[in-house]
């Protein structure tokens, strides 16, 4: 979380206000949620527009962050096709996968396009670096 959480601090020194929208996931809201109420903070300012979290091990049947993104796609594509840059923080071993794997599904599904045409549009992405990760 260290780099959105920055992200987010930096925009509120800087006072920017464009819209900012956090996935967060992990096993437990009630352990495992950090910064929770710095990010309402950064809310209830307007530096963070919305936050969708994603608690794998909260109910019965795993949710993840790659489902949160499935639920908003044409939101997600809406916010791609006007310039959104998009930050991946977090796993690589799983979960940086399946979120790329998401957007690709988002890119293909949202955007009309086939497999090959969303993989360059992805790929554009990272080439104009509005597709950054930050995975260990």
């Amino acid at each position: 979380m260290a780099p959105f959480r920055a992200f987010l601090q930096e925009r509120k020194v800087v006072g920017a206000r464009g819209r900012s929208w956090l996935f967060f996931g992990s096993q437990h809201a009630k352990s495992d949620y950090f910064y929770e109420e710095e990010f309402a903070a950064f809310k209830k300012e307007g530096y963070l527009i919305r936050i969708d979290t994603a608690f794998s091990r909260d109910q019965a049947e795993k949710l993840y962050v790659q489902h949160r993104m499935r639920e908003n796609a044409p939101e997600i594509w809406k916010w791609l096709e006007e310039g959104a840059h998009f930050f991946v923080c977090g796993d690589a071993r799983r979960m940086a996968k399946d979120v790329d794997a998401a957007l690709h599904q988002i890119v293909s599904t949202q955007g009309g396009k086939d497999h090959e045409a969303a993989i360059a549009y992805v790929q554009k992405l990272k080439d104009e670096k509005r597709y950054k990760r930050d995975v260990y």
